[in-house]
């Protein structure tokens, strides 16, 4: 009787780390998990292009910081930076193929996979950032990000970088002509070479990491971007005007490999998703302040002459740019212009 029982204890003993261990998946993660080693933890890899400093860079540390703190160390997000493991025209193969499991490109970039995304291209698509995020929790943003699904792709949802200005070395640009002759670098997306063909500009595509090379080398007069882009990577220092036109919106659906993300246990994509919810709030707030105080530091700097668009000037391009539009349609479906912002406050 002795041994049954001696036994029966040694087997209670054996299984009670397999119990607490079990127990420790539940969404309150009570084990702390700082001793496991990397294969013991749920890793996921999060390769970005921007640099550390921008909206997206700091957003991706907290939410990093953040899942491994409410997870007690399982959940542990190695954040990748400034292409340092994968360039800008390399990650979206390798979350394809599994190799990570997280990116944040900007969304002109996944043009390839579903074209009607190209909405948030178009020239003054949206007049505020309020407006964008609206637009992508809409039922014409979520059929868009369906549309992802189909090639693997999960956008659990969308950090901010700004609205685009325009820089150049030879001029000011006050109308739409004064870009005519431009040799200006854009992100790959029929819309963008549509925008700048239309004016009489010269479209470049280019990898975000290589523009600062390419302004430097005279292969492009001028680019697009944020603020907080164009001053992370010090492109400003090779342009000689800045007009602050907010003509486009640049932003960044932030994606897992769907296989993986379905790989995932409920508990697990709960925490994932709720926390993800979080900073992105937290980093909407950030991208509008950090812009803004980035114009106010490129002001006092008195390194490059900024010029303003007025109200009429942004109405005037707007409606020199129709025949975008009017291309989106004729290619894709009105129902993803018809469903913006701007003209659904119309109807």
């Amino acid at each position: 009787m002795k041994r049954v029982f001696g036994i029966f204890t040694f087997c209670i003993i054996m299984i009670i780390p397999f119990i607490i261990l079990a127990s420790s998946q539940s969404k309150d993660y009570p084990y702390d998990y700082e001793q496991l080693s990397q294969e013991e933890r749920l890793v996921i890899h999060f390769s970005h292009v921007v640099g550390e400093d921008t909206p997206k860079g700091m957003a991706a540390r907290k939410f990093a910081d953040l899942l491994k703190e409410r997870s007690k160390g399982y959940i542990e997000v190695q954040v990748f930076s400034n292409g340092t493991l994968y360039k800008d025209g390399e990650e979206m193969n390798a979350l394809s193929r599994g190799d990570i499991q997280l990116i944040a490109p900007a969304i002109s970039k996944l043009t390839d996979f579903v074209p009607e995304i190209s909405v948030f291209d178009l020239p003054y698509a949206f007049h505020s950032l309020e407006e964008v995020h609206e637009y992508a929790e809409s039922a014409a943003g979520r059929r868009l990000k369906e549309k992802l699904k189909e090639h693997n792709l999960y956008a659990i949802g969308l950090w901010d970088s700004g609205f685009k200005q325009l820089s150049n070395r030879f001029h000011p640009i006050d109308e739409l002509n004064d870009l005519t002759n431009l040799r200006m670098r854009i992100m790959p997306s029929d819309i963008l070479v549509q925008q700048f063909s239309l004016i009489g500009a010269h479209p470049r595509k280019y990898e975000f990491n290589a523009v600062y090379h390419e302004l430097q080398i005279g292969s492009v007069d001028g680019q697009e971007n944020t603020l907080t882009n164009i001053t992370s990577k010090n492109l400003y220092s090779l342009q000689d005007y800045l007009t602050i036109s907010n003509h486009g919106y640049l932003g960044y659906f932030v994606l897992f490999n769907l296989d993986f993300w379905n790989s995932l246990d409920a508990d697990v994509q709960q925490l994932i998703t709720e926390t993800f919810k979080e900073v992105q709030q937290w980093e909407w707030n950030l991208t509008e302040q950090l812009n803004n105080q980035t114009l106010t530091d490129i002001e006092n700097c008195n390194c490059i002459e900024i010029h303003y668009l007025s109200d009429e000037d942004v109405k005037e391009w707007e409606e020199q740019f129709q025949p975008v539009y009017d291309y989106y349609k004729s290619k894709y479906s009105e129902e993803f212009i018809n469903a913006l912002p701007k003209f659904q406050s119309d109807s």
